[in-house]
């Protein structure tokens, strides 16, 4: 199948639900970084911070931890799909630059953690580091994005 067969596929899929497909990812977005807030306090709550904010047993946080990133993950994915296949790497502005800069280590951010999850022998620090950098990276990428289309273009869907 041509990437342009797959391109409309993706847009007539998108268009179902949003008024376009950059509405799309906004929302899409918005929903992996309401998601990446959800992780940043479970994570704090399951390293025994903010047990008072976040009234959860470790079992629960870590669970609903677990299952926010999941869903981040895939919410994440049709915007990624649209980025790199349709719009690509673009530099004509400060907010478009920092965007796609960002968003050329999002995965590299997460794949790292994953890694670290897996190794027992890491320093305490690491784990937390990763994690409050890729917190750091989707919050840039909504900042620049999904904030930006919400106030200069449309809020909607």
């Amino acid at each position: 199948m041509p990437l342009g067969d797959v391109s409309s596929t993706y847009t007539d899929i998108v268009e179902v639900v949003f008024s376009s497909t950059i509405a799309g990812k906004a929302w899409l977005a918005t929903g992996a970084f309401a998601l990446a807030i959800v992780q940043v306090l479970t994570a704090s709550r399951m390293w025994g911070k903010l047990r008072r904010v976040v009234p959860l047993s470790f079992t629960t946080a870590r669970r609903v931890h677990r299952w926010s990133g999941r869903i981040a993950l895939l919410l994440t994915l049709p915007v990624f799909f649209h980025c790199v296949t349709m719009l690509g790497f673009e530099t004509p502005d400060a907010r478009v630059t920092v965007h796609a800069v960002a968003g050329s280590f999002v995965y590299g951010v997460f794949a790292a953690k994953l890694l670290v999850i897996r190794w027992k022998g890491y320093p305490h620090w690491v784990l937390p580091a990763l994690g409050g950098s890729l917190a750091a990276v989707l919050t840039t990428l909504w900042l620049t994005s999904s904030l930006w289309y919400f106030t200069n273009v449309r809020f909607g869907f």
